[in-house]
């Protein structure tokens, strides 16, 4: 019988001028990016922390932690490859896994496709074990005044 572990990720960051926008490794066009230590990039960092999670290896920080001047401006796409490698290096294998992003802008669908196939491509998984949805806010709180992103991950990981 397959042995099976579920882990739950999520991250926000505020919204700042002179920073890229970068979702799931993918440049966005827009007017502000996140205010972060590395490249802020909120939906890799959750499920950065799904994928710790699962296993009870502790969090993104306890990894990557924010105080050391190594991860200053950090490719978060690099940081998720390590992290794959350590979840692979214990055995374990993912599934599937599920993200919502919450964000009032940018619009996200037009860039849905290829956050999805650049995230398979960092994972090393078919792009249809992947699902990236964009949620807006509705006009409320940080999210919907266009003052942060917030995202959320759910992932099923299976011993090899």
């Amino acid at each position: 019988m397959r042995e099976y572990r579920i882990g739950y990720g999520t991250d926000l960051h505020v919204l700042v001028e002179n920073r890229d926008f970068i979702l799931g490794g993918v440049k966005i066009p827009y007017e502000k990016g996140f205010k972060a230590h590395s490249d802020g990039d909120v939906l890799i960092h959750a499920i950065i922390d799904a994928l710790f999670g699962a296993l009870g290896l502790d969090d993104i920080g306890a990894h990557f932690p924010d105080n050391d001047p190594k991860y200053k401006n950090a490719d978060s796409a690099k940081l998720l490859e390590e992290t794959i490698s350590i979840i692979r290096s214990k055995g374990w294998e993912i599934n599937n896994l599920d993200t919502n992003v919450h964000a009032e802008a940018p619009k996200l669908r037009p860039h849905i496709d290829n956050i999805k196939n650049n995230l398979a491509k960092i994972l090393k998984i078919d792009a249809d074990k992947i699902s990236v949805k964009a949620k807006t806010s509705e006009g409320v709180d940080a999210v919907g005044e266009k003052l942060a992103v917030r995202t959320d991950c759910v992932v099923l990981l299976y011993k090899q």
